[in-house]
């Protein structure tokens, strides 16, 4: 029944200021405050168009201002505002824009954090935003109708006992709100850092990696530990969970845990960084990604393989540019006997030398290997600097610049033959 005198009172406010001049100087008021904060918020932008850099720490400042600026200028002005107009006049439509400014601004720096720190493209955004805000706008419309305390109330009393804390539902909410707000701020920072430290260039690539990784697992530990004791959630509550996930670790999930051991191992060690060509169980391909679990593998056919970080620690690895990014090829073709060999030998070398992958230094040479059955065998070995790229087309590019070299001079590549002689 209180609730419901408390709704009729605010309607009847609202309706009674709307048929006195009072209703006037609040939507004159309001307009002032509109005007003030739309021109602050342009002069801020004009002033710092184009003058930052995209990434930095003040270019993030400018891009919240311009999804924040105004709702909260006008926030500023209308609480300025409010104590001086309720000398003389009501002030309900104040209240009322202030719990729907305070609502706006929540909504949308929440979703601003989200967007431009760590899930800028994240699929599911636009649908938390709508949910976000119709929770937002909810919790606003049960505070001007006034039901929110006694809904509160309803919550509050629904608890239980755990070991020696009080929990009940509100506390829940609660709890679950600041340790949202610990974390999306806790994010926030860990996706600055890690932005900085990537910028970095006097850092190694691994080491960036494993310092991101480390500040922004700091960052979520300080946020557990901080947002739950704000609603007043003893921390010595988590103990029995606490031992229950150590038993986990121990037995169900010591392979995720050896993942994630590896993961900071490769990254310390520095045996695999990214843009490494490693060949590990088969698979063949470029490091394109170092997470704490996995190590993504882009194949030449541009298959991405994910190879947990446990195999790349206990296994023989192929690291075809660990220490030298140069990897040498050969590749093999017979002529007939009674070929100038000296001849042949030249134009091998000529027709690797005349392909631009082919490094100049270690230069390429040609080799006689052996008296084969059907021909002599020779052998060309080449270097590139790029096998990231492939091996095949500089091979073929090879091979058919051979072949017409051998026809312009003569030289044939001989073939199996067998001679069978009847004998009476």
């Amino acid at each position: 029944m209180s609730a419901e005198k408390e709704i009729g009172r605010l309607l009847g406010e609202i309706w009674r200021d709307l048929h006195s001049p009072d209703v006037l100087w609040q939507i004159g008021t309001l307009l002032v405050c509109w005007l003030i904060a739309w021109g602050v918020d342009r002069w801020f932008q004009q002033r710092f168009a184009g003058k930052t850099k995209v990434g930095s720490a003040l270019d993030f400042g400018r891009r919240g201002l311009k999804r924040l600026g105004l709702p909260l200028l006008m926030l500023a002005c209308v609480f300025a505002a409010r104590p001086i107009l309720k000398t003389w006049h009501h002030v309900n439509l104040l209240d009322l824009a202030i719990a729907l400014l305070v609502s706006l601004s929540v909504i949308r720096a929440t979703v601003f954090v989200l967007r431009h720190s760590f899930f800028s493209r994240a699929p599911w955004l636009a649908s938390f935003e709508r949910l976000f805000a119709f929770a937002a706008w909810s919790v606003v419309a049960l505070h001007i109708l006034g039901v929110l305390p006694e809904l509160i109330e309803l919550l509050d009393a629904a608890s239980f006992s755990l070991g020696k804390t009080r929990v009940s539902l509100w506390l829940l909410l609660q709890g679950a709100a600041a340790l949202l707000a610990t974390l999306f701020i806790a994010l926030w920072l860990g996706s600055l850092l890690e932005a900085r430290l990537m910028g970095a260039e006097g850092l190694d690539g691994n080491v960036r990696l494993v310092l991101a990784r480390l500040s922004r697992a700091l960052f979520i530990l300080l946020a557990v530990l901080i947002g739950l004791p704000l609603v007043g959630i003893d921390l010595t509550a988590l103990s029995v969970f606490g031992g229950a996930l150590g038993v986990g670790l121990g037995f169900g999930l010591q392979k995720i845990a050896a993942n994630y051991v590896s993961g900071f191992i490769i990254l310390l060690d520095r045996s695999i960084r990214i843009g490494n060509l490693i060949e590990v169980g088969g698979q063949r391909g470029v490091v394109s990604q170092i997470t704490t679990r996995y190590t993504v593998l882009k194949g030449l056919t541009g298959i991405e393989t994910i190879v947990p970080n446990e195999m790349l620690v206990s296994s023989t690895i192929a690291n075809e540019t660990f220490s030298d990014p140069k990897v040498r090829l050969a590749t093999r073709v017979q002529v007939a006997y009674g070929t100038n060999l000296e001849r042949a030998l030249e134009l091998l070398v000529a027709a690797a030398a005349q392909e631009p992958r082919v490094l100049a230094d270690p230069p390429p040479k040609a080799f006689v290997v052996a008296f084969a059955d059907s021909g002599i065998e020779l052998e060309l070995g080449f270097w590139i600097g790029d096998p990231e790229n492939g091996s095949m087309q500089v091979k073929s590019d090879i091979h058919l610049a051979i072949w017409r070299a051998f026809q312009a001079e003569g030289i044939v590549i001989p073939f199996p033959q067998r001679e069978v002689r009847l004998l009476q």
